[in-house]
């Protein structure tokens, strides 16, 4: 498909409508729109990157777009490891944080209004100053933004117990190319009225339209919760509790998170934290519940120590306040920046498998690291199925030779996922990083999904060359 080039009669036209300093074409800040997370391998440099501030420019951009035939390359915070917010055709970048309002905070309909562009973590801390709790965030809670996490369908440690983004988003208002305003939705909680446009949205990669405003539930904030480290000396007994863990406790932990050894060490080097046992284990497992009441918790966490310790648990470690706590997650948390600061060319393979083939995922994934003669590191939100494997670029390696074989990886990884019955990706998308994937896993649904990408977007403007 060919497009046209941002000229200056189309800068001219952008800034009419959004001001001339929401208008950028500096080199240097189109260096800076160019990547997301998936690194330099997969830049690509935008023409003019533009920040609307309202739902009319939004519209105003789309339709001029639209009619003039330039890419529309939409993004958040730019937190994605696909390639999903880089401008694969040149064109503009329709960047979203200056809408980054949190709107509303209805505690009658337990719900929030949010612009795309807030930051994850901006809401969870409003809403938590209201009593309240926004339970669809993402790991990337403290960068990554509520547009990208719709957009990707993020999930996060807390699937488990409360599901992932798809789940939390009650409404949307969102821009389709012909420049109308869909309002998907609202502050009810059912609806049987036909198609569900709503959720056709959640995970669309910005393929199908522009978010400018969404409406997350929110529950009341767990009165108390408690997180548990433990190490286990082999990977297989902590992989191997993980589905007693969730059977055995009665009450259903709201995260169950694997590290293996490697992570763990860059991660405390990065952190600047050191963990017990850490010179013995080979992976910890951290397992938080939440709740009303503290004795129902102390009993769950209680039986779910005993399983780690029947599983070959090396100590069960109890955090006892919020300092502890947080140590913890904030060595999780840091996982990817940690990895690159190892290897700057690392890219994860976000797969999801269901839960009891977790194991033979893991065998796999270590047998495909002794085949490429490579170290894969792995982290996972074990209670959920979904994994993240990080292949790391060997000293030898030159950085052109080690982006064909990453890439061969990685699809290798993917597709052991999906011959056990899961799905190139849990939590990140596609973006283009892993289309081969998505072609291999959902080849007969794919031309229903470019149906619908062309009743959406006939003039395919808005962000090409993702997903297909």
């Amino acid at each position: 498909m060919r497009f046209r080039k941002v000229d200056r009669r189309a800068q001219e036209k952008l800034a009419s409508i959004c001001g001339a300093d929401n208008v950028l074409c500096d080199p240097e800040v189109l260096e800076r729109y160019s990547r997301d997370e998936s690194g330099t391998f997969y830049a690509r440099f935008p023409e003019a990157v533009v920040k609307p501030e309202s739902v009319r420019e939004i519209q105003e951009i789309i339709s001029f777009a639209s009619e003039y035939r330039i890419p529309i390359t939409p993004r958040g915070a730019g937190s994605g490891v696909v390639g999903g917010a880089v401008p694969l055709r040149g064109g503009v970048v329709l960047a979203l944080e200056k809408m980054n309002r949190v709107l509303e905070i209805d505690r009658r309909n337990l719900c929030a209004v949010v612009e795309p562009g807030a930051i994850t973590n901006d809401l969870c801390r409003a809403v938590q100053e209201e009593g309240l709790f926004y339970p669809g965030y993402p790991m990337s809670v403290e960068t990554s933004s509520v547009g990208g996490n719709v957009a990707t369908n993020a999930g996060g440690s807390k699937v488990i117990k409360y599901g992932n983004t798809g789940r939390h988003v009650l409404g949307l208002e969102a821009v389709i190319p012909s420049g109308g305003v869909l309002f998907l939705g609202g502050k009810r909680r059912k609806d049987s009225s036909g198609y569900n446009l709503l959720q056709l949205l959640v995970g669309s990669e910005g393929t199908l339209a522009v978010f400018s405003k969404i409406i997350v539930n929110l529950i009341p904030l767990p009165r108390y919760t408690v997180d548990l480290l433990i190490p286990f000396s082999t990977i297989e007994g902590a992989i191997g509790a993980v589905p007693q863990i969730v059977t055995e406790s009665k009450i259903l932990p709201c995260a169950v998170e694997f590290l293996d050894r490697g992570s763990i060490l860059l991660g405390s080097r990065y952190t600047k934290t050191r963990l017990d046992y850490q010179e013995q284990a080979e992976a910890y497992l951290i397992i938080q519940f939440d709740g009303v009441h503290r004795g129902e918790l102390e009993e769950a966490y209680m039986r779910a120590g005993e399983t780690c310790l029947k599983k070959g648990a090396l100590e069960v470690f109890v955090a006892e306040n919020p300092f502890a706590s947080e140590k913890l997650w904030r060595l999780r948390r840091n996982y990817l920046e940690a990895m690159k600061m190892e290897d700057p060319y690392v890219v994860t393979a976000d797969v999801v498998v269901p839960t009891a083939s977790i194991p033979r995922m893991m065998e796999r994934i270590q047998m495909l690291s002794k085949k490429w003669g490579v170290e894969i590191f792995c982290v996972a939100h074990a209670g959920d199925g979904n994994i993240h494997a990080a292949p790391l670029k060997p000293h030898d390696v030159t950085p052109e030779e080690w982006q064909k074989r990453q890439g061969k990886i990685l699809h290798e990884i993917a597709r052991e996922a999906i011959r056990l019955g899961g799905a190139p990706s849990g939590e990140h998308g596609i973006g283009y990083v892993k289309k081969q994937a998505l072609y291999r896993a959902k080849r007969k649904e794919i031309p229903l999904m470019r149906a619908l990408k062309h009743a959406f977007d006939p003039a395919g403007i808005l962000n090409p060359g993702k997903l297909f």
